[in-house]
């Protein structure tokens, strides 16, 4: 009875060992703009090993710390999964205040926060001066992101395999279905991520042989399979002028809307047929839909100057928003409007859900169609018991209902989201959109912001809110929200 009444309570002590641990592995995550400003010899190395020494130091006090009891209930993954965002996002943020880029505790959070759950909405106004280690920087965070920081925890801390594992892993991988996983969750959490570096090694490697050098592939393959869409320069990839380089990025960045539990099936050689998954034949069905429709709209407003036009770049804008890189050409703002609300259509759909991309992800719009035609048919048959079939299987009342209400809560953000930031003094368009773009990783903007992104116009009130909107959508809503009901803190 005395164990019951103790585990009543949040496990503050082994949260903070936990918090501990991956603060001491993003300190070695900085290793890399380190030997980064060493090689480009430039001041900032100094900045980010005082940077190091800070996270590293605040890590190991926490690891210190001794809980009473080890393991981790359905309470402590969601506090731990929601916590662990922020907390990394204020101490990735010090390489920001410390290292040339003049920016202010909010802007710094803004940009951390962006890059951790692969938005890719930028306050720099400029990217001419900016060192390079701060360039790398932040395209390790959005790759560390992409597939998930509590992910990444399970697999290089096996102790959490025995202590609220799977409960760490339904918290933040809500897309990933489990009907298939190994019974120890760390295994699978070290497969997921092995495809990851893998798919993400190859596409640095097809980027070294174009236009870009050796740093540019690198910081442009892991932007890219993470999803996640910051660039290295002002032009993007406009830059580069190279139609090689969107093709590569296209198939990758498809690659990162896929559900990673296929991809990592498909690595093990299990028997998985691509096609028969409802989700990801209705992800090709869209981005065909999307690249006709961008199609006949540069077709229509006079933009086709070469094949390309017609070819490669509609096909590569349609992946890009999809996906939620939020890559987008330099005229796109001239496509016209049909390529505008499609556009806002895929933002809010987004790709696969159990992949690297936002969006309120596709699977639960096949289920939300799917139910919806059940219930036209009720309406004629009444009597008819009917099932909601998704690859093959009926789904049970409460997949169905928790999809609904996913949905609805969804645009509930966007809507309150948007007008909060009217309030703010944005204008009415553009604090719906860039609500969002938040709240889908996607990091586009609009009149204030630039389609680009560059969000340092907006008051740091408005980026404070952005910013958790940001995580909100990255987390999928539930794991967040559920914090702020009283429900959660009752023993």
């Amino acid at each position: 009875m005395k164990y019951l009444r103790h585990r009543a309570f949040v496990n503050i002590r082994m949260l903070l060992r936990v918090f501990g641990l991956l603060l001491l592995i993003e300190s070695a995550f900085m290793v890399i703009p380190l030997v980064t400003a060493l090689i480009y010899q430039e001041p900032s190395s100094l900045k980010f090993l005082i940077s190091m020494g800070i996270t590293a130091g605040a890590g190991s006090f926490m690891v210190g710390l001794k809980p009473k009891y080890r393991d981790m209930g359905k309470r402590d993954a969601i506090l731990l999964t929601a916590m662990i965002w922020v907390i990394l996002s204020l101490f990735g943020m010090l390489p920001f205040l410390f290292c040339g880029t003049h920016l202010s505790v909010t802007d710094a959070f803004f940009e951390t926060m962006s890059g951790f759950t692969t938005t890719g909405a930028s306050v720099l106004d400029s990217l001419k001066d900016v060192p390079h280690s701060i360039l790398i920087w932040r395209c390790v965070i959005q790759w560390i992101g992409g597939l998930g920081i509590i992910l990444f925890t399970l697999a290089v801390i096996p102790m959490l395999n025995y202590q609220g594992g799977m409960q760490l892993f339904n918290a933040e991988v809500t897309g990933i279905t489990h009907d298939k996983l190994r019974p120890r969750v760390s295994y699978t959490a070290k497969g997921l991520w092995g495809v990851y570096i893998i798919l993400t090694i190859l596409l640095i490697v097809l980027l070294s042989f174009s236009k870009m050098d050796f740093f540019e592939a690198l910081c442009y393959g892991l932007s890219t399979m993470s999803t996640g869409g910051f660039s290295t320069n002002d032009m993007s990839l406009h830059l580069y002028d190279s139609n090689y380089i969107k093709v590569v990025m296209s198939i990758f960045m498809f690659i990162g809307g896929v559900n990673f539990a296929l991809i990592y099936n498909l690595a093990l050689k299990r028997s998985v047929n691509l096609w028969k998954n409802d989700a990801f034949r209705w992800y090709v069905y869209i981005i065909l839909i999307s690249y006709a429709l961008f199609c006949i709209n540069v077709t229509i407003e006079g933009l086709v100057l070469e094949p390309a036009d017609l070819t490669i770049d509609p096909l590569f804008q349609a992946i890009s928003i999809l996906s939620s890189t939020g890559v987008t050409e330099p005229d796109f703002a001239d496509w016209g409007a049909l390529s505008t609300l499609v556009l806002i259509v895929m933002m809010f759909m987004g790709a696969c859900a159990g992949s690297t991309s936002g969006g309120a992800k596709i699977d639960r719009f096949v289920i939300l169609f799917r139910f919806l035609k059940n219930e036209f048919y009720k309406m004629m048959h009444p009597s008819t018991v009917t099932t909601v079939i998704i690859n093959q299987k009926g789904t049970t009342p409460a997949i169905v209902n928790k999809t609904l209400a996913f949905l609805f809560i969804y645009a509930i953000v966007i809507i309150v989201g948007g007008m909060v930031l009217c309030l703010l003094g944005m204008p009415l368009r553009d604090g719906f959109f860039c609500a969002l773009s938040a709240v889908s990783n996607t990091g586009l903007g609009t009149d204030t912001t630039g389609i680009s992104g560059n969000f340092s116009l907006i008051s740091d009130t408005a980026k404070w809110i952005l910013s958790f909107i940001m995580l909100v959508g990255r987390l999928e809503l539930f794991t967040i929200l559920l914090i702020f009901t009283p429900n959660f803190w009752k023993k």
